[in-house]
């Protein structure tokens, strides 16, 4: 059996608890469908411009208002003690990233933020982050709350994916184990855990 070498995590709804209204957001953006920065990346200036400002005002409205979730500091500090790199990729900016990581005093080896021009759901973020330890796909596991976390992750390869469960988890994720929280991660993961 494989030794677990890598986990990466998502922000936003996994290591941070907050309430994007994503829906509302999409709308007063003008995303019809798909990727919300797929979409901006696409336009031309100035709206491009000037809806990236209108996303970070966004973002940073709920970056104030985020909780470090439970369990997530001491799941952390169990993957160090045990030698385990820790990425954390996001769709977010690095100003909201940066500023939450300090707020809650987290640390991860490797931040790959939206600024790197590599998105979830393509798989090239985890590929990246993946490259940079020498993790192969079976050494690695993933820890998020989407559906774009799981479609990063098969498209990358890595098959061992955890989904927290929310009132925004979609049904029908097929190749991800649900779980409630970073204790029932901690469990599953003992076995690969050098």
């Amino acid at each position: 059996m494989m030794k677990l070498k890598l986990v990466i995590f998502d922000l936003d709804g996994t290591v941070v608890e907050n309430s994007y209204d994503w829906p509302a957001i999409r709308q007063q953006l003008g995303v019809q469908g798909g990727s919300i920065l797929a979409y901006l990346d696409s336009l031309p200036e100035p709206e491009r411009s000037e809806k990236y400002a209108l996303l970070r005002r966004f973002e940073r409205e709920q970056t104030e208002s985020s909780v470090l979730k439970q369990g997530v500091r001491e799941f952390l500090e169990w993957l160090a003690a045990a030698g385990v790199k820790t990425a954390l990729v996001t769709n977010n900016s690095r100003e909201n990233t940066d500023h939450l990581l300090q707020k809650f005093r987290l640390g991860f080896d490797l931040v790959l933020t939206r600024e790197s021009g590599l998105h979830k759901p393509a798989g090239t973020p985890f590929l990246r982050v993946m490259e940079h330890f020498g993790a192969g796909a079976g050494e690695t596991a993933v820890v998020g709350d989407t559906n774009y976390d799981l479609l990063a992750a098969k498209e990358a390869g890595v098959r061992l994916v955890f989904i927290l469960k929310s009132p925004m988890t979609p049904v029908g994720l097929e190749g991800a184990e649900l779980v409630e929280t970073f204790d029932d991660i901690k469990a599953k993961l003992a076995e690969k855990i050098p």
